[in-house]
């Protein structure tokens, strides 16, 4: 039988904003709420992390069967320390993952995410990573269950994941 479903996710090696080596087995057991960005954006990024920490936050104790997680896709920049100071001060329910040039073009190569450097004048490094901005949701081995863009109602996405921590 002929399917059309195109594979998301998969296995990844990456270092969280602690500096401990993780794979997608470390967060077996849990459903994990992954979104791909990084810590110099300036609208979209904290714009949905804001909102899944919202979301978090209205589905209660169900929050805990999550794995909020940020992975970079401007490695050169977001390194640990960096990743924990922007995380912890704005987003702390979420761990930051970063990693080589390598792994995360694997990983964002699994999930189908577009990032692609560009030149921005009004960063001081000179440069942004204008890249997609979807939620991905995995259920609890790791497999991906679903996904939604950054402007998703609030609402819709908290009946979402109430709906995945029945299932």
């Amino acid at each position: 039988m002929a399917t059309n479903r195109v594979k998301i996710g998969g296995a990844f090696e990456l270092i969280d904003h602690h500096g401990q080596h993780v794979t997608d087995r470390t967060y077996r057991g849990r459903h994990m709420m992954i979104f791909f960005g990084f810590t110099h954006c300036r609208k979209v990024c904290p714009e949905t992390l804001g909102k899944m920490s919202d979301v978090l936050d209205r589905i209660g104790s169900r929050a805990e069967a999550f794995a909020p997680l940020y992975i970079t896709v401007d490695p050169e920049r977001d390194d640990p320390p960096r990743m924990k100071e922007f995380l912890e001060t704005n987003f702390p329910r979420f761990t930051g993952l970063t990693g080589s040039k390598e792994q995360i073009e694997a990983v964002r190569s699994a999930y189908k995410v577009f990032a692609q450097r560009a030149a921005d004048e009004d960063d001081p490094e000179g440069y942004a990573v204008p890249h997609s901005a979807l939620v991905y949701i995995t259920d609890r081995s790791g497999q991906y269950l679903t996904h939604f863009n950054d402007g998703a109602p609030t609402e819709k996405v908290v009946r979402a994941l109430q709906a995945v921590w029945e299932s």
